[in-house]
C-alpha cells in the first residue's frame, strides 16, 4: 500500500537547507495560489512543441496512447514563466545551496493525461558516486550540484500519478539500478496541494507514477545549479536564441539566472 512522503514546512532558510542536505528535499507550501495557478495552467496549454528543442507532444489522436506534453525552455516562450525563475521562497533556497551566482539550467512545462504509465526509479544525475559508508562519515559533505523545484499545479492523490521518492536515497552514493528501497525505506508519494513546491537534489531516487484518473496533471519543473554546471537550453550549437521581448521584461536577477553572469573563472 502506498504511503505519503513526510512533508515538513520549515519556515526558516537554515532548516530548509538542512532538509536538502539531510533529507534530500524541502517542502515549500502555498508558493502560488488562486489566479496564478489558473494563469500558469492556461500558459502551459498554449505552448506548442518545437521538435528541435527536444519538446514532445504526444496525444491519443497521434498514436501516443496518452497526453504527454513536455516543453523545454518555458521561460523563453511566454513572459508568464519569467517569475518562476526567481519566485520566493524557492529562489532564496536555491541561492543558499548553489551560491549567489547560481543559474537556471532548464525549465520544463509538463502536462500528462490519463493513461500515462509508471516510470522506473532513477536519479536525475549522480555527480559523485561513493560507497555509502563514506557518505556516512560526518567529515564528508557532497555539495548539492543540481536541484529541481517541482511546482505542483493540482491537488495530488494516488490515481493522479504523484511523484514518489525513496527517503534518504541521495545518501546511497549510487543509482537504484533495479533496487526499490534504501536502508529499509521504500518509495513514498508526494501528496501535496496545488501551488505547493517540493525542491530536491538530483541524487534522490524518484519516479513519476501512472495517471489512473480521468484528470490531466500539470507540473512545472525549474532546474537550478551551481554556475559551473552547463545550462540545458536546446537546440544546441548556437541554434538556441533568447526571445528579445522576454529579455526586455526580465529583471537583473532573472537575466543572471538565464546566464548573464558577472565575469569569473573560465570567462
Amino acid at each position: 500500500m502506498s504511503q505519503a512522503l513526510p512533508l515538513v514546512a520549515y519556515p526558516d532558510l537554515e532548516n530548509q537547507v538542512k532538509a536538502m542536505e539531510e533529507d534530500g528535499y524541502a517542502y515549500l507550501p502555498k508558493v502560488i495560489e488562486g489566479t496564478q495557478l489558473a494563469e500558469l495552467r492556461a500558459a502551459m496549454d498554449k505552448l506548442t512543441a518545437i521538435p528541435a528543442s527536444f519538446d514532445r507532444h504526444g496525444t491519443v489522436e497521434n498514436g501516443n496512447g496518452f497526453l504527454n506534453k513536455h516543453i523545454n525552455n518555458a521561460f523563453n516562450r511566454d513572459p508568464v514563466f519569467l517569475q518562476y525563475l526567481d519566485l520566493s521562497p524557492v529562489i532564496e533556497l536555491a541561492e543558499a545551496i548553489h551560491g549567489e551566482d547560481c543559474h537556471v539550467i532548464g525549465m520544463t512545462a509538463w502536462v500528462t493525461g490519463p493513461g500515462r504509465p509508471d516510470q522506473g526509479l532513477h536519479t536525475d544525475w549522480l555527480p559523485i558516486p561513493l560507497p555509502a559508508d563514506i557518505l556516512e562519515d560526518p567529515r564528508v559533505k557532497v555539495p548539492i550540484f543540481i536541484s529541481t523545484a517541482h511546482y505542483y499545479l493540482d491537488d495530488l492523490y494516488e490515481d493522479l500519478g504523484p511523484t514518489k521518492f525513496v527517503p534518504g536515497s541521495h545518501a546511497s552514493g549510487r543509482r537504484p539500478d533495479g533496487e526499490t528501497e534504501w536502508k529499509g525505506a521504500r518509495e513514498k508519494s508526494i501528496l501535496c496541494n496545488a501551488g505547493d513546491v517540493v525542491i530536491f537534489r538530483s541524487e534522490v531516487w524518484h519516479r513519476g507514477t501512472a495517471n489512473r484518473s480521468d484528470q490531466t496533471r500539470y507540473l512545472l519543473q525549474v532546474h537550478y545549479a551551481n554556475r559551473m554546471i552547463t545550462q540545458k537550453y536546446p537546440p544546441y550549437l548556437n541554434r538556441f536564441q533568447f526571445n528579445d521581448s522576454i529579455l526586455e521584461q526580465a529583471t537583473e536577477r532573472q537575466q543572471r539566472l538565464m546566464g548573464n553572469h558577472r565575469p569569473g573563472a573560465y570567462d
